[in-house]
């Protein structure tokens, strides 16, 4: 089994930072894509930023300039840094990454259960 676990959410005023970690485990093999997803109160699920296998990244085009991700292949670990924080940024924070593990054929998605970020005005 593969488990993604995040970690880093919390409260912060406007303006301020967070990091966000998330670190997968289990029978892994390889892992392709990480990233993160956010839903937003009363919006759907949407991709904030991907490490994509090969070293690019790809950003929402709110979050561009003011939130980083970067990946530590060694602790199978992604990060997103996330600056200049506004109120609409508020949400629930979900991990994500597709690993193929011992039990898989292919690259399944995986998801973690996600953390809370709340920006206050």
């Amino acid at each position: 089994q593969v488990q993604l676990v995040e970690s880093g959410g919390g409260l912060v005023q406007a303006g301020g930072s967070l990091r966000l970690s998330c670190v997968a485990s289990g029978s892994i093999v390889s892992i392709n894509h990480m990233g993160w997803y956010r839903q937003g109160p009363g919006a759907q699920r949407e991709l904030v930023a991907l490490s994509i296998s090969g070293g690019s990244t790809k950003y929402a085009d709110s979050v561009k300039g003011r939130f980083t991700i970067s990946r530590d292949n060694a602790k199978n670990t992604v990060l997103l840094q996330m600056s200049s924080l506004k109120p609409e940024d508020t949400g629930v924070y979900v991990c994500y990454a597709v690993i193929r593990s011992s039990y898989t054929l292919g690259f399944p998605n995986y998801w973690g259960q996600g953390t809370q970020v709340t920006v206050s005005s």
